[in-house]
């Protein structure tokens, strides 16, 4: 019998399905979505959690029952596991299972000193151009995964907290001098995710980000019929993200008198000039309440020519 394991996942479809094709040890499900809303570097802190419950009240009008039993207690159960000196963590290429892979290795690198900490993550399989999550591979592909997981060494736990602290901070701006800059890195993945990190601050061109942008423009050249439609199309296309249903939904509801209806889905005169760059959206959606980690996404401009950030000083 091997050292017990604690399996730690980045959602309830892959533990289901580890624990399905009989995989042994504990299960933790990490019920987080980082990439969304203020976060704090002190992964598990009363404040940190506090931020937390705020975003996913406002935003997604989650209720704190449901946000206790949904993530706290998860959290708990993550806490008291302590007697596996072996940890696994699955995690996917998008940027929501990267930024959240970041921040249960900082959460493990102060709280779990000295453990065995592997990775095994899922995206490219052989020539495929499609990107795999991991309930996709088949029985076979994950035992293989697995077989082959990366094992962390020191370094590589103190780089993904390094890269989670510049996520939290207060500007993007180092994040973007340094994220390609670790060429041995084992997170295959975490540039491609930094890189549609980065672009989801508001655009110089038109005030739009590439994901906003890219909504109305997949709404202005498919004829979709629904909002619905359109969030599934949306899904599909842009895996980079890992978003839901939820995500996109509250994207294009930001949006607002962009579109001038939904059924079919249909721009309105301005979200065509704001589509062509003819206008500026900037001042009409920006607010100081949206956070991309732990900077204002709207005190930062994206530079599409440079694929630099501009900080905006007032």
């Amino acid at each position: 019998m091997g050292e017990p394991i604690l399996h730690i996942t980045n959602g309830d479809s892959t533990t289901n399905y580890l624990q399905k094709l009989k995989f042994s040890g504990e299960f933790i499900t990490w019920r987080e979505m980082l990439c969304e809303g203020k976060t704090t570097a002190d992964v598990g802190s009363e404040a940190f959690w506090k931020n937390r419950f705020d975003f996913f009240k406002t935003t997604y009008k989650v209720s704190k029952r449901k946000f206790i039993n949904y993530t706290l207690k998860e959290y708990r159960n993550l806490c008291k596991n302590k007697n596996q000196k072996e940890i696994v963590l699955w995690f996917e290429h998008d940027l929501f299972c990267q930024i959240n892979m970041l921040a249960v290795i900082s959460w493990l690198k102060r709280y779990r000193k000295g453990y065995h900490i592997s990775l095994v993550c899922s995206g490219k399989l052989g020539n495929s151009k499609k990107m795999f999550s991991l309930p996709e591979l088949n029985e076979k592909q994950l035992n293989s995964h697995f077989k082959n997981r990366v094992e962390l060494t020191q370094d590589d736990i103190e780089y993904a907290d390094y890269i989670w602290q510049l996520y939290c901070s207060d500007s993007p701006l180092r994040l973007e001098t340094i994220y390609k800059f670790n060429p041995m890195s084992p997170f295959q993945y975490l540039a491609t995710a930094i890189e549609a990190h980065l672009q989801r601050f508001p655009s110089i061109n038109n005030g739009l980000n590439t994901l906003e942008n890219t909504i109305l423009k997949t709404a202005n050249t498919q004829k979709i019929t629904s909002k619905k439609q359109l969030i599934s199309i949306l899904t599909k296309k842009e895996d980079i993200y890992g978003f839901g249903d939820l995500q996109y939904e509250n994207n294009i509801n930001t949006l607002g008198n962009l579109f001038s209806s939904f059924n079919p889905v249909k721009l309105s005169k301005k979200g065509k000039e704001v589509l062509a760059n003819q206008l500026n959206f900037y001042g009409q959606i920006r607010n100081d309440i949206s956070y991309l980690g732990g900077s204002k996404k709207y005190s930062f401009l994206y530079q599409n020519d440079t694929k630099k950030l501009l900080q905006i000083t007032t």
